[in-house]
């Protein structure tokens, strides 16, 4: 009998790998931060010992969420500016509220919010865009959970660079001091193409062919920045990304709501990704992006959030109901966006459109131990046909009692084991008091 650090037995379990097995009785051996193996219990069990084991009766096992983009310290910000359109709030209210308070503390300890919020609500990996960047590897390092991160790009001066230049500098840092970390990982991302211009774009693609990283940049938001985009451009964005040898498998597009047919080929043809950020778009009126239609031309469609600040939560199952509902209401058609389609693009589809699903995003012997329990002995989760079913229009982030990520215990029956929840929260509302106090001057 093999002996491993952990075994989790059981529960029923979705491995959303390429059949999406479905297990009952299941049992999951993991060590050294990898799955061993994934079986019936008692199968395992026979096989394998372990130094720690999970009992999850009654509870399903599955693969974390994968949040596909956030800006995670902008849990400070939450509820700042609301009910706003997209380029009024961008440009009177969060970019202004940045310029006087983000700060490496902010990142910080906003991350590290960030961070008790997705683990309670089952997210293990989430692709960042922000500003101070290595504050939020930093935190997500110390709670435990996979990232992609990325320094925010502008032709304009953030509060963590003057210059483009400098801004380069930092992601060049980033990339030398976290390479090789088993939890961090870098993506080079310019902010959009209205705040960005050609030579940094340039630039960009350079630095991300040298060190072989994705891309990752808004694009098409709402109807304004296509319009904008156009008269700047004399042709459509997608077109422009294209001209500009943009369009491949390195780049990862945010929202994509007013994607005409073209853009959408256009993306099937070159392998480049999108991710849906579905509460956000409706929350600032931007529009429904054409998933379906992406998905049947090919397209890696991955599900995301967004930032606090325009959702203003980063809970991925309430974000998977609203993605399966906005669709169908949209469209007119209850059949678009079924239950197992929106929990693939949770999980092993945003992977795939992080390009790191070779390590997550499914229960299969070889990848990452990201793995969360949810607990199923609930009125509202009584009875189950389809745990599918359950995951989209009847569960919520609550119901997540336990969280593993790289084969580490980060939550256990709902208590940390990683993060001071309450210090958090305490830094947190200290951090509000002098955004409050900076928003009245």
């Amino acid at each position: 009998m093999r002996e491993v650090d952990l075994i989790i037995t059981g529960g029923k379990a979705l491995l959303l790998d390429s059949k999406n097995t479905y297990l009952d009785h299941a049992a999951i051996a993991i060590n050294a931060g990898n799955i061993i193996a994934v079986g019936h219990t008692e199968q395992i069990t026979k096989q394998y010992q372990a130094k720690k084991t999970i009992t999850a009766n009654d509870s399903l096992i599955m693969p974390g969420f994968v949040n596909c983009h956030t800006h995670a310290a902008m849990t400070c910000f939450r509820g700042i500016a609301d009910d706003l359109e997209l380029m009024d709030w961008l440009n009177n209210y969060i970019f202004p509220a940045e310029a006087k308070n983000v700060n490496k503390e902010l990142a910080y300890w906003g991350s590290l919010l960030a961070a008790a919020e997705m683990i309670k609500s089952g997210t293990t990996t989430f692709c960042d865009m922000y500003i101070f960047e290595d504050e939020t590897a930093r935190a997500a390092k110390e709670a435990g959970m996979r990232c992609l991160v990325g320094e925010v790009l502008f032709d304009f001066p953030s509060p963590n660079f003057k210059t483009t230049a400098e801004g380069i500098a930092y992601t060049k840092m980033l990339i030398e001091k976290w390479k090789g970390d088993p939890l961090v990982n870098i993506i080079i991302e310019p902010h959009a193409l209205y705040t960005c211009s050609n030579p940094l774009l340039t630039e960009v693609k350079r630095l991300a062919e040298d060190y072989h990283l994705p891309i990752g940049l808004h694009l098409l938001e709402n109807a304004a920045e296509k319009k904008q985009l156009e008269e700047k451009f004399g042709k459509g964005a997608v077109s422009f990304l294209k001209d500009i040898g943009y369009l491949d498998e390195q780049l990862i597009a945010f929202h994509c709501v007013c994607f005409k047919d073209e853009d959408i080929k256009l993306f099937a043809d070159h392998g480049c990704k999108v991710v849906h950020n579905p509460a956000s778009n409706m929350k600032l009126a931007s529009g429904v992006a054409p998933v379906p239609e992406m998905l049947n031309a090919g397209v890696m469609v991955g599900l995301g959030t967004d930032g606090c600040a325009s959702n203003n939560n980063l809970d991925m199952i309430k974000e998977m109901s609203t993605a399966a509902k906005l669709h169908k209401v949209a469209r007119l058609d209850p059949t678009v966006m079924d239950a197992q389609t929106v929990v693939r693009m949770a999980t092993i589809e945003g992977a795939k459109a992080l390009s790191m699903d070779k390590i997550t995003g499914s229960l299969e012997a070889g990848k990452k131990a990201d793995i969360i329990v949810i607990g199923l002995n609930k009125p509202h989760l009584t009875p189950i046909y389809s745990e599918y079913s359950h995951l989209v229009y009847a569960m919520s982030g609550a119901d997540v009692d336990t969280v593993i990520i790289n084969g580490k215990v980060v939550m256990e029956n709902r208590k940390f084991l990683t993060i001071n929840e309450a210090e958090v929260m305490q830094k947190a509302r200290e951090i509000a008091v002098k955004v409050k106090q900076s928003l009245r001057k």
